[in-house]
């Protein structure tokens, strides 16, 4: 199992990025981080600087069909960062386009809601995000992690750290079953 991780080049939330990076790990799957920039990216614990991690791929550069899944970590400032950069959009809807399935974290669904792929959706995000995915024809709900099936690919999002272990699980199922089927 090959998953992508995109970030931007700062403003992630480090937790968000290592936990799911590390399940993926422990299943046996190689993580890869794609950023829209090369060299390090900066992670953060909230508004606090952290830790920072190579960049394996860029985004502009990376071929979806060598990935089994896409994982989106959230933080306030890094998919903001993604929303306005073309590449990162068109790589998550080409996702979304391909039928492969997609995981978001806290406040990553803002990526999605560019991409325009939450219409008709049902995810969760964390809840500031609420009113934008509404506007962008998704329905929001408020749960720990919510697995969507009613579009092009499965798509799983969660709120917030806390909800990371069930996120893990949801995203790592979705993830191996398409592994498999290669």
């Amino acid at each position: 199992m090959r998953v992508a991780f995109l970030t931007a080049p700062e403003g992630v939330e480090q937790v968000e990025l290592t936990d799911p990076w590390e399940a993926v790990r422990a299943s046996g799957g190689t993580p890869v981080l794609l950023s829209t920039a090369s060299g390090k990216v900066q992670a953060f614990h909230h508004l606090d600087k952290a830790d920072t991690f190579p960049v394996d791929e860029l985004v502009g550069e990376a071929d979806i069909e060598t990935f089994d899944g896409l994982v989106l970590p959230g933080g306030v400032a890094n998919p903001d960062a993604l929303r306005q950069d073309a590449k990162a959009v068109a790589f998550v809807r080409d996702f979304f386009a391909a039928g492969k399935p997609v995981a978001a974290i806290c406040h990553a669904p803002w990526t999605l809601v560019e991409a325009d792929v939450v219409r008709g959706r049902t995810l969760t995000s964390y809840p500031s995000l609420r009113t934008d995915i509404r506007n962008a024809g998704g329905e929001w709900v408020d749960e720990e992690v919510k697995v969507c099936s009613g579009g092009p690919n499965v798509l799983i999002t969660s709120r917030k750290p806390d909800d990371l272990p069930a996120f893990n699980e949801a995203f790592l199922a979705e993830f191996g079953r398409v592994s498999g089927d290669r």
